[in-house]
Order: C-alpha cells, then sequence, then structure tokens
C-alpha cells in the first residue's frame, strides 16, 4: 500500500500571529478531511503515522511520492523523447 510518513514539525513555525497560526490550522484541517473523503487514511506504525491509500493513482493524483521500498513501488518511466 502506498503510504508518507506524516511528521509535523513546526507547522505554525513561521507564523507572527495566533490569527496566522489559526488560518494554517483551518487549512490543515480542510486538507485532511478532504484526504479522508478520497480515501486517504491514517496508520499508526511504532511511533510513526503513515498516511496511506490503498489506490496508488490516487496517491499520485495528489502528487505524492511513495515511501514503499524501492522494489515494492518500481515503475516504468516511458521515454517521452523515444
Amino acid at each position: 500500500m502506498t503510504y508518507f510518513t506524516w511528521r509535523e514539525s513546526g507547522l505554525t513555525s513561521e507564523c507572527s500571529s495566533l490569527e496566522a497560526m489559526a488560518a494554517r490550522f483551518e487549512e490543515s484541517a480542510s486538507l485532511m478531511r478532504r484526504m479522508a473523503e478520497q480515501g486517504f487514511q491514517l496508520e499508526r506504525r511504532g511511533n510513526e503515522q503513515r498516511i496511506t491509500h490503498p489506490d496508488p493513482t490516487i496517491f499520485e493524483a495528489w502528487g505524492f511520492v511513495s515511501e514503499e521500498s524501492p522494489v515494492r513501488q518500481l515503475t516504468l518511466i516511458p521515454d517521452l523523447d523515444a
């Protein structure tokens, strides 16, 4: 299953006001809700939080890069110049 690890390391670190912090949290919450509606799920593995999706096509459509082992995620990239 495709996934990436969620590591929150300063979501609001560059915010200069409480209003800016609140807006950042609201934007993030909206994104998380849209992801949930599209079938993304949160999976805990030890101390890690992974955001997963069973359909690699949808995962990639959102612009995410899978952290699966290279053997599991290997796909051929077409040569557009050929």
